[in-house]
């Protein structure tokens, strides 16, 4: 099974949700909304047109920020 990696992300303005297919130099999507609501239910549609597991890593890459924040 090939990894699947899917980014929210914001500038305070717009919306990106970012898709990527076989980790790193896969192929990449990208699309723009105008708000959060808009952007959350594509991830969830990316989400449920993927098999297998999904896993959430916000709070482990917010953890690795914020440690090298602190070097």
């Amino acid at each position: 099974m090939a990894r699947r990696d899917i980014w929210l992300v914001s500038d305070g303005w717009l919306w990106r949700v970012r898709g990527r297919l076989s980790g790193d130099g896969g192929q990449e999507v990208s699309y723009d909304f105008p708000d959060e609501p808009s952007a959350r239910a594509m991830v969830e549609r990316m989400m449920k047109t993927s098999a297998g597991t999904w896993r959430d890593l916000t709070e482990a890459v917010r953890q690795e920020t914020n440690r090298r924040q602190t070097r």
